[in-house]
């Protein structure tokens, strides 16, 4: 589904969106808002960067940021949820993951993460979806993947509602 798509989708149920990225830097929202009339759904989003924003800003578990770091898939979920509660809005998307070129850091259960590895989530009203991706190339195409991978699930969510 299109960001286009997603807006009409959005707008015509009625339900609103925010965005949390870490790995994305605020790409996902800004694929959103280049949509005319997106201001009719799109609440903001949160640039979690830093591991403390996901935990203070978010309310991710940091029992759980200890033990399997930030790239973990129920971290991505928290995000989602985090983001929703915190900007009011119906729907959150999250995407957290390593763009290279180094390893991710990653928990004492983890290790670390390849780069070009993450997860996005999608916590609305029909529920939490997460899902991994995997990509190559350079920074750009590692972000670029993780933000067609956090709309498709968005999309995915949206026709499932």
């Amino acid at each position: 589904m299109t960001p286009a798509e997603i807006i009409a989708r959005l707008t015509d149920r009625g339900l609103t969106v925010a965005t949390a990225e870490s790995l994305t830097g605020g790409l996902v929202c800004a694929a959103l808002t280049d949509v005319p009339g997106a201001s009719a759904c799109v609440r903001g989003g949160v640039i979690a960067y830093a591991v403390p924003i996901k935990r203070e800003i978010l309310g991710v578990d940091a029992g759980l940021l200890d033990r399997r770091g930030a790239i973990d898939p129920d971290v991505a979920a928290q995000m989602a949820g985090g983001v929703r509660e915190v900007l009011g809005a119906d729907v959150g998307v999250a995407t957290t993951g390593s763009a290279g070129p180094d390893p991710g850091p990653g928990g004492t259960e983890a290790g670390p993460v390849p780069p070009g590895s993450g997860f996005v989530a999608v916590v609305g009203p029909g529920g939490r979806l997460v899902r991994g991706f995997n990509a190559s190339g350079d920074r750009a195409r590692v972000r670029a993947a993780a933000v067609d991978a956090a709309l498709d699930l968005l999309g995915q969510a949206l026709s499932a509602d």
